[in-house]
């Protein structure tokens, strides 16, 4: 066991990074609006998560759709940004873009969201 004190807490900022959440109707929609989001430093990382069932109301409907799920880690001061970049570039009409705040996690991982998206106008 090492006599080394441990390194101090790193502090992080409650709601400085978001996690967006977008579907997608299928993998080739999904990997291309994740690629651009990454490559215009809208996100740092997006996960693309396959074979979601969305079960939603649609024009008076109940629909039942096979779809993919977008996690994207952005700061919170970018998912405006996003959020618009996402309506002009989905391939539905109404494209689904909601966020929460990231409380905290994993330090050196926060950090090199920081350092990976400018920082935004909100």
């Amino acid at each position: 066991m090492s006599s080394e004190a441990p390194p101090p807490p790193q502090n992080y900022e409650p709601g400085l990074h978001s996690i967006a959440y977008v579907t997608t109707p299928n993998e080739n929609s999904a990997k291309t609006l994740a690629r651009l989001l990454v490559e215009r430093k809208l996100a740092a990382c997006v996960n693309i998560i396959p074979g979601i069932m969305s079960i939603y109301e649609w024009e008076g409907k109940i629909n039942e759709d096979q779809e993919q799920l977008l996690m994207i880690k952005t700061r919170t001061s970018r998912v405006n940004e996003l959020s618009k970049f996402v309506r002009d570039n989905h391939p539905y009409s109404v494209a689904e873009v909601i966020s929460v705040p990231i409380e905290n996690g994993n330090p050196p991982y926060l950090e090199w969201l920081s350092k990976t998206i400018p920082e935004g106008k909100n």
